[in-house]
């Protein structure tokens, strides 16, 4: 197995930006905990204060996709129902 690399992009409601910022924030330290997760980092658009990226590393897509069936991220998509104009997930390899 290789190392899977995730890059989820999450475009935010104007109206909703420290709500969504707060829920995201809260996922960082349970899924650093999570078996496989080898990075887990959490960005802000320094123009777009509504535009955050996740860069994560996991040992494999298994247990990426164990994290993406996890409870806390189900609060977290409960939490902001409504709030996210849009979101792009893109699995990625490293190939150099």
């Amino acid at each position: 197995m290789s190392k899977l690399t995730i890059v989820a992009n999450i475009t935010v409601n104007p109206d909703k930006i420290d709500l969504v910022k707060n829920e995201l924030e809260k996922l960082i330290p349970i899924t650093r905990g999570e078996k496989g997760c080898l990075q887990y980092d959490l960005h802000q658009d320094n123009e777009n204060p509504g535009h955050f990226l996740f860069y994560e590393n996991w040992e494999s897509r298994e247990l990426w996709q164990t994290h993406m069936s996890a409870p806390h991220l189900a609060a977290y998509m409960e939490a902001t129902e409504g709030a996210v104009a849009e979101f792009t997930l893109n699995e990625m390899s490293h190939i150099g």
